[in-house]
């Protein structure tokens, strides 16, 4: 997902470089709604995912302080590492998604 949305917003700053008609305008604001709203979606997925993993992290984080254990402290730690990736992830989707609605805004205003 990463190479994708880095590949498409290499694409929207080609596109921004040159000069264009209304009609090629027009077709790159609907397209790039269409993406925004892909985008969006995934967005949403990957909010709930890392909400789901802060929550298993903090329950194995307090049974692990209360009851002690390798198998406990393993898992916490495993769960802080999916947590860590999951925000650098969400962190990287926001960014992108933040600045499409930028080239949207610059489109709308263009045509």
């Amino acid at each position: 997902m990463t190479k994708q949305i880095k590949a498409y917003l290499a694409v929207l700053e080609r596109f921004f470089a040159e000069e264009h008609s209304g009609e090629e305008l027009l077709a790159m604001k609907k397209e790039l709604l269409q993406r925004i709203e892909f985008y969006q979606h995934e967005r949403l997925i990957h909010l709930i995912v890392t909400m789901s993993f802060g929550v298993f992290f903090m329950l194995s984080l307090i049974m692990c302080l209360t009851q002690g254990g390798a198998g406990l402290l393993i898992l916490t730690v495993m769960f802080l590492v999916m947590l860590a990736a999951y925000i650098k992830h969400y962190y990287f989707l926001e960014n992108s998604v933040q600045r499409m609605y930028l080239y949207y805004y610059k489109v709308e205003k263009l045509s």
